[in-house]
């Protein structure tokens, strides 16, 4: 199994958290606060009308201040209960979304490269990861 002191976790969570910052359109929210991909996904799997434990577990961390943070933890959850890439494929599936949230050279933009990344994290499934949440 995958744990924390693993080098190969920091290199995969650090090229997931590349992947979902990449061309990542600059937003505030009411009160002036930068929005990451933390609020991208939990607006697209709000959208699905699923709750997501992974969701509900990181809104109810205390110590968790800020949107990276919560995405990092997200991440973190998702690869512990094999959720990850039907998570993100959940929140890429709204074209209108993605163009809302993302710029043009997003490879979330692309369906080819979409389905290549998606197509790598399903394959992370098989993968058993003991991290601590």
């Amino acid at each position: 199994p995958v744990t924390d002191g693993s080098q190969e976790l920091h290199s995969l969570c650090a090229q997931l958290e590349f992947l979902l910052q990449f061309d990542l359109k600059e937003k505030r929210s009411f009160f002036g606060q930068r929005k990451d991909y933390w609020d991208f996904l939990c607006q697209g799997l709000a959208r699905c009308r699923q709750e997501h434990e992974g969701i509900h577990f990181v809104t109810s961390l205390d110590k968790l201040k800020t949107p990276v943070g919560r995405g990092r933890a997200f991440l973190r959850y998702c690869l512990v209960h094999r959720q990850l890439a039907e998570s993100l494929q959940l929140c890429l599936l709204d074209p209108e979304s993605l163009c809302e949230w993302y710029y043009a050279r997003s490879p979330f933009l692309s369906p080819k490269r979409r389905a290549e990344i998606l197509g790598s994290l399903y394959e992370l499934d098989c993968v058993t990861f003991h991290l601590a949440l």
